[in-house]
């Protein structure tokens, strides 16, 4: 932030008027000066354009002419004038520069810069990306946690912009990053001493790491450094700068010393070679001075540079006008490199005190501080004066114009430089605004609008700063087109609404800017009352938000609350009005006033009346300033509401209904005063049923005529609808005194505890009810006998005014009803739900309900008969139905007669209506329509008595209802009478049974209040819950286990008969206990509803079961004609039944899988849904075949006693095998002994096996079998997968079924149809050849046998195909075509259909040779018929050389397709060391034959000279050149064997495919052995095992290879596999890393393809988590660990460890995560493998207390494993604690004898490497002693030795070594590792010593 100079013009004039008028300090004043980057002027806007303009040119023309460019080494000539000085006009990317953070922000960082420059560094440019990598901070302050304000840094430029939003303003972006400020070093360039700086990469346990941008070398800090050691935390991207201490060349480390007093006096030394590249800014040299340039000093340093230091950077930071006499030519000075220029090689310097004492010039002043008297000491020519400020404690320099004791406001800070520049106009000191923190919200200010656009308007204050009037705070109301309102240059008055992160917005809306009201511009200035201006924000139905100054919000809500913490709640309070909706003030009439806080009527909608940016006056009512809440008002002065008009509690009010909640109903009460209130779910209704209904159908709008006012708080009054307490409202209590002991008073039920029940009555007033005086019955829990809600009514026991607690009873004996309210409010609030169900409709609906009025008679059409009764129809109302129940009947009618029937009960709800047909119900109602006075049937003489209240009379149960009775009474007079009560709607309720006769009591007469219903009253109402009445007891203990009883059927269900018997017992009849035998019929299908049927008590119910029956009975026969005193014994059920029995039971479920049976009532069944049928379409109907209730009958496979559980199959080929019983518990026979060889089993596709893994197929719960690909279809198709996918049903034959050793199961399966042949029209068509029969043993095979196969598996020498299930052929690659074959494995991919013929056959090895070519023998030219009878021994022949074999050559003979082989020892008569290097293939040679074996179809041959000539040329004959040049025109001379009659030629067939006829292995491996490709097998290099006639040395080689073969071992497999897998893995790995997925949906590609991979799974968690779902990472876990196959167990491991680490990093709490994923790994796989994953997390996240929990635990749980005890060791030595000798002796008590040494040796070498050496050296020698002879020991102690290099020591361990009395083999070894360490040493002497004692060894044993 440098000071701005004058224009050369301006200067000019400044002369001339000085000439004339002289020096005058107003005009003086006049000019300002501002800084390159920063701060700001006072002038008009006019002045300073102007200024600028000028001192813009002049910067300008001046930078042009000197300090326009910068220059470097390659100047010539004269020396410059002026030193290189930093603009933005000379600064380019790459340039390299020091500074000081100015600003630290959370994503960027403000870098002070040479010259006044500012520069930006964003976050992803302050960190390396190896460094960022590591930062795991999820907190937003990861800058400011790691740069600091005022510290140093080196950055290289990036670019230079221009500032979009400043014209003129340019913006240089900077990078931190060290790759790019270290490139080019090397560690060779690295000398002890430098200065380098580096980021902390990772915090160790002793130090730090540090990456220095550069791979090829690391640095470490040592914790206690000075710089590290005290208080500050050193965190992971921190910059550290430090000197250079010891360098670790080997290793590639390099050990910093961080002490800031070392690193500011360290100076770069002259290194030699040095380069421009390895110069860094803030670097410190030893300079001296060259030359004094105009405005500096150049510098030459490091021999090789120069570098010029500016004015602003010299020693004295007031240097006076003679300041170049200080600096004479070869001065020595200290400096520190200010900036380098790679490209013009131009370097700065800085001689500054501080800088070069490596630290910031501190700041003493602010901008926008005035200082009075400050004292000029340097006039500079076109720069301004140099003050010296008289700031505290140390005076600042500054730049302004010229003057000598002069009053000066600071306009900016040059951070790098410690200059202040400052401004000495007169009215820069009146200036209100000069910088930002002038700014203060409210304020009123004067602006110049200097650009509009569609988002508002950009205005600048005189001062220079600039604010943002948003678009809709221009005007009062919306503004169109802001250009039109206003223009550029006017200047109009403003208000500031705020300032945020130095953004200013102002306002111009009148109301605002002319308020002079307060200003609200913090929460804590918001106090209840205050009157203020806002503007709304936002409008909602339930209130706007109001925005004030500075960003305070608050809320004016549309209705009152009485308390903030339940009104403020923003949008969670959503009010509407019913009846008016969001436009009209209907409401008037109700409320009589506006009553809103908006100043709204009721039910009016803000947005009708205000809109958003609306200028309200507004009153705050209440603020919290913690929550940052404010409640407004928009009504100025509040009504006042007199006490006389307002609610009272207890008092009864009407409301209307505003909203139904969740929780409840919202009305508006009609009352003076604003109130609402709330009405709970429970308090709609007494009844516990009717009150969820009534919630359901209420809408706005419904009028509540009566209210209770339960509570107020503040103005929300709490109300109840529930008629028990309005009706006695007047009784209720609202304090102590108005409660009287021993009188019974309504009240609801607010909580429920253990002890007890708490009973409100209005208000708070509230009693306790124990539990003792809850119930009649102590033994129920309250729990389930009380609802909180509920209505009660509860007889006061005792008060306590003391105290002041109330104890009341709710026993139903003390407080039962003694009116018919209960009852009354049911019917009640029935026709009012019935009324509202109605009301879309106009209320027409319940028209008909006057027609059917009680003990009306009706004309109805009998519509349907069920088992339940009967279902009637009426002519005009054809949506309502009439129902008759058996007992109703009276006459049978059938379907579609007329009846006439009498009106019992109508439900209005569910539109139905009882009727009864009894003949003294239409009787009675025909003579009361005759007006006759006599009666057909009169019943005990009351006929012709009129009922009257409170009347005690008898009556017949009719209809039982689930709340109500109806009874006849007195002429038959229709009553209703309640089952429960207010304190017993939960209790079990007495069951009545029709017909029975009860005592009751008349309450109510028919009236409209009772909904013109007679009402009674149960006598003693406290019986009907009284289980230990005397009777009932004495009724209950007649029935037993066994009693026989006439009961009758109730219910009818699919599974079981609902009786009831004797009074008021209830039993159950299960499906099994009708008939003796289970049968297919259904049991129920001739019994009905109303029956009475003879039963036998078998058994009491279960606990469970009690509710709802009491006794199981019983219809068998047997059963009823049994004896009686068979007792209790029929409580048992025992499962007696065994495999292979036929049972039959009934379907009682159904689910996806399997049929759920009922044999008896406590023994069940289950079905398979595979063993069920063997028939696809059948399985695939399998839920729609089984219907509930439904016999089926199977055959028992298995039995589990302790569930009482049958396993059935349908199919009844199993059962016992040669006699003997098949044993439950063997659970292989289970799963297969149904399963047989040549059995037809119904399948379901569980995989499709990749290549011609062909099908897995699920033919059992747990049982799969394998389909073979040979097996899939009939006929010969190209693709005999197609057709299939998994889930498929497909019906299977059993082929083989096979047993291991080990258990496990093989089933063999096929899919053909027909299993004779594949004969078919397809196969037919390939080729143009005839249809092949299938080969089912190799004996059908024969040379020149057409088969056909699909592709086994094909290499570049050729392919295997698949013959049949058992037998698979090799085809040479020769053989693979007539033509030339390229590419085998793009010409034939796996799976491909092929045909060929047979080559050559081998039974007992079942080797099979096939060629695919189509040419024949017969029809080759007779001069070529390939015949080894036309070769003779001695012949000389010619041909080329086929292939090059270790032990010899393959040589095709000419003019034939046979090929011969001519060993190595054949070749030459002398020897030859590399066959390879001699001879390549295609070469032509002359052979002679040596032997010819027609019998194995063999040729030897020979190329030694002797055999053929010394010169070796031998003239063919003439017959063969034709042929010659046909090969040599292009045709193929890679001749292929061509089958003959009866052999084949050279016997390839011989390929080792015994894996192939082994069987199959492990079937529960079939598939992931078939998802792994084929071995490879070369066809070239089993030519050589059937090669008989060869030399000795083939013998030898052949043995060999049968030796290695027969070591194929089961390890060796295992490591083939182990190797596999790595090889798909990293497969898998390069896969990702070429084609990264970058979406979801490629992710589910990718698992899908590899479903078994964890390493996709854990990169697919990986992304989720990089887009932050958490969640997503979490399900994706889930999913791997379902999907990866239980085989995989490594797989599902891995995913384990991730799924820890991600708990680890985002569960919440982490700890209780991880331990909760950790329980349910352990329940998956091996234990002690996840614990050890555990630790392997815990020890990466170094939390430490839980490893040492971790590890405590698996020593305990796993104290028999080396490993652990090791771990626990290791981490012992790692926190150097020194407790490891007593875990050593805790290790050694719990291993068992033999892993003592492993543990021992493993323990010591942990000590060499972690802990105490000497205490490893203990350990080794102890051992040592006890097996002196292990030489194992010994080299590993050795190694130990020789890593900690102590020569000494080394050497006397080895002389031990060698003088023990070991095995000569043993003893060498020892002797060798001597020999090696001594060479490496270098020490001749000591080698030749060790030589001499091996010879001396050798001498004595030999002796």
């Amino acid at each position: 932030m440098g000071g701005k100079k004058i224009s050369k013009d301006d200067q000019k004039k400044k002369k001339d008027k000085s000439s004339r008028d002289g020096p005058k300090f107003n005009k003086a004043s006049k000019q300002s000066f501002k800084t390159t980057k920063g701060g700001g002027s006072s002038l008009s806007r006019h002045e300073r354009d102007e200024i600028h303009a000028e001192v813009d040119a002049e910067f300008d023309a001046e930078q042009e002419d000197d300090l326009g460019s910068l220059f470097g080494e390659g100047i010539t000539g004269k020396l410059p004038r002026y030193a290189n000085k930093i603009t933005f006009k000379n600064i380019s990317p790459g340039m390299k520069l020091w500074g000081v953070i100015a600003e630290v922000n959370e994503k960027d960082l403000v870098i002070g810069l040479p010259g006044g420059l500012r520069g930006l560094v964003r976050m992803p440019d302050a960190f390396d990306p190896d460094v960022k990598s590591e930062i795991t901070d999820i907190e937003s302050n990861i800058l400011p946690s790691r740069f600091d304000v005022g510290q140093l840094v080196s950055c290289v430029v990036l670019r230079l912009d221009d500032d979009k939003k400043e014209k003129g303003k340019h913006k240089i972006w900077l990078s931190l990053r060290l790759s790019l400020l270290h490139k080019g070093f090397t560690l060779d360039a690295v000398q002890e001493g430098m200065v380098l700086t580096a980021y902390v990469k990772s915090i160790q346990d002793h130090g730090y790491i540090l990456h220095f941008g550069l791979p090829s070398f690391t640095g470490f800090l040592l914790k206690n450094n000075q710089a590290v050691s005290g208080e500050i935390e050193v965190k992971i991207g921190q910059l550290l700068q430090g000197v250079v201490g010891r360098i670790d060349k080997l290793r590639q480390v390099v050990n910093l010393n961080c002490d800031p007093d070392t690193v500011s006096k360290c100076v770069t030394k002259d290194l030699k070679g040095i380069s421009i590249d390895l110069l860094v800014p803030g670097m410190m040299v030893n300079a001296r001075v060259q030359s004094v340039l105009e405005n500096g000093v150049m510098l030459s340093f490091l021999t090789y540079f120069t570098g010029t230091v500016d004015i602003f950077h010299l020693e004295n930071s007031y240097p006076t006008t003679n300041w170049k006499d200080e600096y004479n030519q070869n001065k020595k000075v200290n400096a520190r490199i200010l900036f380098i220029d790679p490209s013009t090689r131009a370097i700065g310097l800085t001689l500054n005190a501080h800088l070069v004492h490596n630290k910031a010039i501190p700041s003493h002043v602010k901008v926008g501080d005035k200082y009075d008297n400050s004292k000029v000491v340097r006039v500079d020519k076109g720069l301004g004066l140099l003050l010296e400020i008289p700031s505290t404690p140390v005076s600042t320099p500054a730049y302004v114009s010229v003057c000598s004791h002069v009053r000066v406001r600071v306009l900016g800070f040059r951070h790098l430089e410690g200059l202040a520049t400052g401004i000495l106009k007169a009215g820069a000191y009146e200036d209100p605004v000069f910088t930002h923190e002038d700014v203060k919200p409210g304020m009123v200010v004067r602006a110049k609008i200097i650009a509009v656009d569609s988002f508002g308007a950009i205005v600048q204050f005189p001062g220079g700063l600039k604010a943002k009037c948003p678009v809709q705070h221009m005007s009062e109301f919306e503004v169109a087109k802001p250009g039109k309102k206003f223009k550029v240059g006017a200047e109009l008055v403003f208000r500031v609404l705020g300032c945020k992160l130095k953004r200013i917005t102002v306002t111009n809306k009148k109301t605002l800017v002319k308020s002079k009201l307060g200003i609200l511009s913090s929460y804590a200035d918001a106090t209840d009352g205050l009157v203020t201006h806002g503007w709304i924000t936002k409008i909602e139905t339930h209130g706007c938000f109001v925005r004030f100054y500075n960003g305070v919000q608050g809320f004016a809500p549309r209705l009152v609350s009485g308390h903030l913490d339940n009104s403020f709640k923003g949008p969670e309070l959503p009010f509407s009005h019913p009846r008016c909706g969001s436009c009209c003030c209907c409401c008037r009439g109700h409320f009589g006033h506006s009553l809103s806080e908006l100043g709204l009527e009721p039910g009016c909608a803000p947005s009708t009346n205000y809109h958003v940016g609306q200028v309200v006056k507004c009153r705050i009512t209440s603020s919290v300033p913690a929550s940052r809440r404010i409640n407004l008002s928009f009504i100025i002065k509040p009504t006042r509401v007199s006490e006389e008009d307002m609610v009272k509690l207890g008092s009864l009010v009407s409301g209307v209904v505003d909203r139904v909640t969740t929780h409840g109903v919202v009305v508006y009460v009609n009352a003076k005063g604003y109130l609402e209130g709330t009405i709970s779910t429970e308090h709609l209704a007494d009844h516990h049923g009717h009150a969820s209904m009534m919630k359901s159908v209420l809408k706005a709008g419904y009028e509540f005529d009566q209210l209770l006012v339960l509570d107020i708080e503040g103005n929300h009054l709490v109300l109840s609808a529930k008629h028990s307490l309005i009706n006695s409202a007047q009784q209720l209590p609202l304090n102590l005194s108005q409660i009287h002991p021993n009188s019974v008073v309504h009240g609801y039920i607010c909580n429920l505890i253990e002890t007890g029940c708490f009973v409100r009555f209005l208000g708070r007033l509230t009693g306790f009810s124990p539990r003792h005086k809850a119930t009649d019955d102590q033994r129920v829990e309250l729990s389930e006998s009380f609802y909180i809600g509920q209505s009660v009514r509860s007889n006061i026991l005792d008060v306590s005014n003391d105290t002041g607690r109330i104890t009341v009873s709710l026993k139903e004996s003390s407080c039962h009803s003694t009116d018919a309210s209960f009852i009354q409010e049911y019917f009640l609030l029935e026709e009012k739900i019935a009324k509202l169900q109605s009301l879309d409709s106009g209320g027409s609906e319940l028209q008909w309900v006057e027609r059917f009025s009680i003990g009306s008679v009706i004309e109805g059409k009998i519509e349907e008969t069920k088992d339940i009764g009967v279902v009637v129809s009426f002519e005009k109302y054809h949506d309502v139905f009439g129902f008759i129940t058996h007992y109703q009947r009276g006459t049978i009618a059938e379907t579609g007669s007329l009846v006439r029937a009498v009106v019992l009960d109508v439900a209005s709800s569910e539109r139905l209506v009882d009727l009864s047909l009894k003949p003294e119900f239409l009787d009675e109602s025909r003579g009361e329509s005759l007006k006759s006075k006599s009666h057909k049937k009169k019943r005990k003489k009351e006929t012709s008595k009129e009922l009257e209240v409170h009347q005690t009379v008898n009556a017949i149960v009719e209809i039982v209802k689930e709340n109500y009775l109806a009874m006849p009474e007195c002429n038959y007079a229709i009553g209703y009478a309640s089952i429960s009560d207010y304190n017993t709607q939960k209790f079990p309720q007495k069951q009545f049974l029709t017909g029975q006769s009860v005592i009751a009591t008349v309450m109510a007469l028919p009236s409209p209040s009772t909904s013109g219903r007679l009402f009674l009253l149960l006598n003693s109402m406290s019986e009907a819950t009284d289980t230990s009445s005397s009777k009932r007891a004495k009724k209950k203990s007649s029935y037993k286990v066994g009693s026989l009883v006439q009961a009758e059927i109730t219910e009818i269900k699919p599974l079981e008969l609902k009786l009831k018997f004797g009074v008021g017992f209830r039993g159950r009849v299960h499906i099994t206990e009708v008939n003796d035998v289970n049968g297919l019929e259904d049991p129920f299908g001739n019994l009905r509803i109303g029956q009475i049927v003879t039963a036998r008590i078998v058994a009491k119910a279960k606990q469970s079961d009690k509710k709802i029956y009491q006794w199981e009975l019983s219809f068998k026969p047997k059963m009823l004609t049994g004896l009686l005193d068979i007792g209790d014994k029929l409580m048992t059920d025992n499962v007696d039944f065994s495999t292979g029995q036929h049972v039959t039971g009934y379907v009682y479920k159904v689910d996806s899988d399997w049929v759920w049976l009922t044999i008896s009532r406590d023994v069940r069944a289950q079905l398979f849904i595979l063993d069920s049928s063997c028939e696809p379409s059948e399985l695939g109907e399998f839920s729609k075949r089984f219907h509930l209730g439904e016999g089926v009958s199977g055959h028992i496979l298995s039995i589990n006693r302790e569930k009482n559980l049958l396993r059935l199959v349908l199919n009844p080929s199993f059962a016992v095998s040669n006699g003997k019983d098949l044993k439950i518990d063997d659970h292989l026979s289970e799963v297969t002994a149904h399963i047989h060889e040549g059995d037809i089993v119904g399948g379901r596709i569980s995989k499709i096996l990749p290549g011609v893994g062909g099908l897995l197929v699920q033919i059992g719960p747990q049982l799969y079998g394998r389909v073979h690909f040979m097996e899939l279809t009939d006929s010969w198709v190209p693709d005999p997968l197609s057709g299939y996918h998994e889930g498929q049903f497909v019906r299977c034959k059993v082929l083989e079924v096979s047993r291991t050793v080990r258990g496990t199961t093989h089933v063999e399966l096929s899919l053909r149809s027909s299993l004779d042949g594949m004969v078919s029209q397809s196969s037919a068509e390939i080729g143009g050849h005839p249809p092949c029969k299938r080969v089912e043993t190799i004996e059908e095979l024969q040379p020149n046998v057409v088969v056909q196969g699909y592709v086994k598996n094909v290499t570049s020498k050729g392919c295997f195909i698949l013959l049949s299930r058992k037998i698979d052929a090799k085809v040479l690659l020769s053989n693979l075509s007539d033509g030339f074959v390229d590419n085998p494995e793009k010409d034939f991919p796996l799976g491909k259909l092929l045909i060929g013929r047979v080559l050559s056959v081998e039974p007992l090895s079942k080797r099979v040779e096939v060629t695919l070519k189509t040419s024949s023998a017969s029809s080759a030219p007779k001069s070529e018929i390939n015949d080894l009878r036309a070769l003779h021994v001695g012949d000389i022949i010619s041909g080329r050389i086929k292939r090059i074999e270790s032990y010899g050559l393959f040589i095709t003979i000419d003019d034939s397709n046979l090929v011969g082989l001519c060993h190595v020892s054949e070749l030459s008569d002398h020897h030859i060391d590399n066959i390879e290097t001699k001879y390549r293939a295609g070469e032509r040679v002359t052979a002679k034959i040596l032997k010819v074996d027609e019998q194995r179809h063999r040729i030897s041959l020979g190329m030694k000279d002797s055999y053929t000539g010394s010169d070796g040329d031998i003239r063919l004959p003439s017959k063969q050149q034709p042929d010659e040049a046909k090969k040599e025109n292009g045709f193929s001379d890679d001749t292929t064997l061509v089958s003959f009659p009866s052999s084949s030629l050279l016997g390839v067939q011989n390929m080792d495919v015994e894996g192939e006829n082994e069987g199959f292995p492990v079937f529960a491996q079939a598939e992931s052995r078939a998802s792994i490709p084929p071995l490879e097998v070369s066809l070239d290099d089993i030519d050589l095992p059937d090669m008989g006639n060869l030399v000795s040395q083939d013998q030898e080689h052949i043995d060999e290879a049968d030796t290695i073969h027969e070591r194929n071992t089961r390890q060796a497999k295992k490591k083939v596999k182990e190797e596999r897998e790595q090889e798909i893995r990293a497969a898998e790995e390069r896969l990702l890393e070429n084609d990264i997925p970058r979406t979801a949906d490629e992710f589910e590609k990718l698992v899908r393809s590899s479903p078994n991979s964890s390493f996709v799974w854990i990169k697919y968690m990986a992304f989720a988590l990089s887009i932050a779902d958490v969640e997503k990472a979490r399900s994706i876990a889930e999913r791997a660990l379902q999907t990866i196959s239980f085989r995989e167990e490594k797989e599902k491991l891995n995913v384990w460890v991730a799924y820890f680490n991600l708990e680890n990093e985002y569960g919440n709490p982490p700890e209780e995560a991880v331990v909760k994923v950790f329980q349910r790994a352990l329940q998956y796989n091996d234990p002690k493998k996840v614990h050890v994953a555990l630790l392997g997390m815990y020890e990466r996240t170094e939390q430490h207390k839980l490893i040492d929990e971790l590890l405590d635990k698996m020593t305990k749980k796993f104290k028999h494993s080396c490993k652990i005890w090791l771990r626990r060791v290791q981490w012992i030595l790692n926190q150097q604690q020194d407790v490891v000798q007593p875990v050593v002796n805790r290790a050694l008590l719990s291993l068992p004898r033999h892993k003592h040494i492993k543990f021992i040796s493993q323990t010591a070498i942990l000590e060499f490497k972690c802990g105490v050496p000497d205490r490893g050296r203990s350990m080794f020698e102890g051992i040592l002693r006890e097996y002196p002879k292990r030489t194992d020991l010994w080299s590993v102690y050795l190694d130990q030795e020789i890593r900690l290099g102590e020569v000494d020591i080394i050497r006397a361990l080895f002389e031990r070594a060698i003088s023990l009395s070991l095995p000569p083999k043993k003893m060498k070894f020892l002797f060798k590792r001597y020999l090696d360490y001594e060479k490496s040493l270098g020490d001749e002497e000591r080698i030749e010593s060790v030589k001499r004692k091996a010879m001396e060894y050798v001498e004595t044993t030999l002796a």
